[in-house]
């Protein structure tokens, strides 16, 4: 490895050396080469290799002489090169309006000359100007144009360049499929040109933007082309980055010896480098696999890890994801209370970052409209029709008639100036107008969506508290209230015990709202997204009827199972709320001696279950009101059990979630029967 690096470096100074060397003796050339063509062609060749070893200070007075004896000489393409070095060297300054002046300039001398190839130079320069500053639309067409020539011609230096320019502004624009195919027309390029950090940038991209449209398994393979191609030497970095990414997208798919093999490896590796970014990354995607593990202790000391290094470094990023992964390792370990803190600062971090990822455009620049963007041959076309127009000799030779003429068109010409400005200034108040009104439509629209975004938000804190302080303070203040009886031994023990069973039914109330609460919040939340798999909903039912067997014998109901064995697709965590909560509510609201059952059959293949009761049913006007959360529709069971009106609302979220529906059928004093279908399968892509 020493020798090798040895040998990097030798290689390197000779090319130095070699490099100082032709400087040195083309600035000796020039200084005894006549003021001719000659010596501006001389001076570009100089200013090209100082240019490239990136010695602007030393390349722009070469350019300012090189300029000044072209237009001594009327050397048109020498004042077209040496704008065109001025202007880049402003670009790689940030100095971009002067840049884009020089820019400007530089086009019009390539016009005059009707070089194409400058032409396209400069417009794929402005191109990448445009979209550094966020002017995508201009950015778009200029490089567009510039690919037609750089194509037609083959150079492929220009093209990987246009190629990634394109593809930078259409992610920018949101326009993914396209950045796509442009990121993949830069790497066959860059491939063709053996342009190794190139072909390693646009395969990144490919997999980053194939992970952003959620197709895991072509971001997968980019992302280990990428790590295939690096150097571990000179690329650590980069390695550090594309381990834990990597992991991620084998984490969607559930291959968790795969996923669990490129986390711990970029953990590893990232601690070793001392890189923040990349530990931050890994320990977030670990938590989560050791959370879908059910490895609870263990995700928590990597999720709590990781949420103290994303404040640290202030990656706001991770800390979003940080924030949702800690909402189901607490609602996982039965946290409520937890869960809805990390549920406050996930919201609130997302709208700040909503806010701050929108891409802004500068107002200084004219909207472009790109379907109708000239080329670089109608542009040289509609140069030339102006010079000839301007080069145009005058027919009249006699002076009598010239001066009539000019004298009848001066008075024409004042006429209409007059005319002119008067309509003019009219339109230029009419498009003001409209401008700002416009600009007030825009800025309307976007504070009523705003105005109804925080109306959701407050809605739901409104409830939430609501709740909270009216059902969650009955069954705590009960609670203590007997505690504290039994503290200042204002009753004995044995009258303790016998009202032990009522204290125990405020407990179950209170664990029963604070578990509806969750899950209706979860349930609000816009990533929950269900993970889908086969199961036996069998399995399920005799798990929830377990759960209620003391409360059928306290009311002596008789408990029906006519559940078969059979298997639905959908996120079981989920299907299995909703049966909960289906059979608690049929055991609230029978009476002594009631019957209570349980099926599901096959029904055109998707899967019907059904919770069935003889209760006491409910009205006509009271079955709307159950699936509404705005309502907030409870009532008491048979014996006066208590409810939070959220649980068939959550229910309804879920259901639907994974694409099935819920419905009820009840007869007042006759019974009810709660309806849920969901498929069987996956759904066919």
């Amino acid at each position: 490895m020493k020798q090798l690096l040895t040998l990097v470096a030798c290689l390197g100074s000779f090319f130095l050396f070699s490099q100082n060397e032709r400087i040195d003796d083309l600035a000796v050339k020039l200084a005894y080469q006549n003021a001719d063509s000659t010596k501006v062609d001389l001076s570009l060749m100089l200013i090209e290799e100082l240019y490239a070893i990136k010695d602007y200070k030393k390349a722009l007075p070469y350019i300012n002489q090189t300029a000044l004896l072209a237009e001594k000489l009327n050397y048109t393409k020498g004042l077209a090169e040496s704008t065109f070095y001025r202007a880049l060297i402003y670009t790689e300054r940030n100095d971009y309006y002067n840049a884009i002046d020089n820019y400007d300039k530089s086009r019009k001398y390539y016009l005059t000359i009707s070089d194409t190839l400058g032409i396209a130079k400069v417009s794929n320069s402005i191109g990448l100007v445009e979209i550094k500053r966020g002017n995508y639309a201009v950015g778009l067409k200029n490089s567009l144009s510039a690919i037609e020539i750089f194509e037609k011609q083959d150079l492929k230096d220009e093209l990987s360049s246009a190629y990634n320019n394109l593809a930078e502004a259409y992610f920018k624009t949101n326009q993914i499929d396209k950045a796509i195919d442009f990121n993949i027309k830069a790497l066959d390029v860059r491939k063709q040109i053996n342009d190794r950090k190139g072909i390693i940038a646009s395969t990144k991209n490919i997999a980053d933007l194939y992970a952003t449209r959620k197709e895991h398994r072509k971001a997968i393979e980019y992302y280990e082309d990428v790590l295939e191609m690096l150097n571990p030497t000179t690329d650590q970095d980069l390695r550090g980055e594309i381990l834990p990414k990597l992991g991620s997208q084998y984490l969607e798919f559930k291959e968790y010896t795969k996923a669990s093999e490129y986390l711990v490896e970029g953990l590893r590796y990232n601690r070793k480098q001392g890189n923040d970014e990349g530990i931050l990354r890994a320990l977030n995607a670990i938590g989560n696999l050791n959370l879908q593990k059910r490895k609870v202790k263990l995700a928590e000391l990597q999720l709590n890890e990781a949420y103290a290094i994303a404040q640290k470094i202030d990656n706001k990023t991770e800390l979003l994801e940080n924030y949702k992964l800690h909402i189901a390792l607490d609602s996982t370990r039965g946290y409520y209370q937890n869960a809805f803190f990390w549920q406050n600062k996930y919201y609130d971090l997302k709208e700040e970052l909503s806010k701050v990822n929108q891409p802004v455009f500068p107002t200084d620049v004219e909207p472009l409209d790109l379907d109708d963007s000239n080329s670089i041959e109608d542009q040289l076309d509609n140069f030339e029709d102006n010079d000839n127009k301007a080069t145009t000799t005058s027919w009249l030779d006699n002076p009598l008639v010239k001066y009539g003429l000019l004298a009848a068109l001066a008075i024409l010409i004042t006429l209409l100036l007059f005319s002119f400005l008067k309509r003019n200034k009219y339109k230029k108040l009419l498009a003001e107008q409209e401008e700002k009104l416009a600009q007030e439509k825009v800025r309307n629209e976007a504070i009523l969506e705003q105005t109804h975004h925080l109306e959701e938000v407050n809605q739901v804190k409104d409830k939430l508290f609501s709740i909270v302080s009216h059902d969650l303070k009955d069954s705590i203040s009960s609670i203590k209230a007997f505690l504290d009886l039994l503290k200042e031994d204002s009753i004995s023990k044995e009258e303790f015990n016998d009202l032990i069973p009522e204290l125990s039914e405020n407990a179950n109330n209170a664990s029963s709202l604070l578990f509806n609460l969750l899950n209706w919040s979860k349930s609000q939340m816009q990533s929950l997204e269900p993970k889908p798999e086969l199961f036996n909903i069998q399995d399920v039912f005799h798990t929830k009827m377990a759960l209620v067997e003391q409360k059928v014998e306290d009311k002596r109901i008789v408990l029906i199972d006519e559940s078969q064995r059979d298997f639905i697709y959908a996120d079981r965590s989920m299907v299995e709320i909703v049966i909960q909560n289906l059979i608690t509510n049929a055991v609230k609201f029978s009476r002594t001696g009631d019957v209570i059952t349980v099926s599901n059959q096959d029904i055109n293949g998707k899967a019907l279950i059904c919770v069935e009761d003889t209760g006491v049913g409910i009205s006509r006007e009271n079955i709307d009101k159950l699936f509404n959360a705005n309502k907030n529709f409870t009532t008491v069971g048979t014996k006066n059990e208590k409810g939070t009106g959220l649980g068939l609302t959550i229910a309804k979220d879920l259901v639907e979630l994974n694409d099935g529906r819920i419905w009820v059928e009840s007869t007042e004093n006759v019974g009810s029967k709660f309806f849920i279908e969901l498929p069987k399968a996956a759904p066919i892509a």
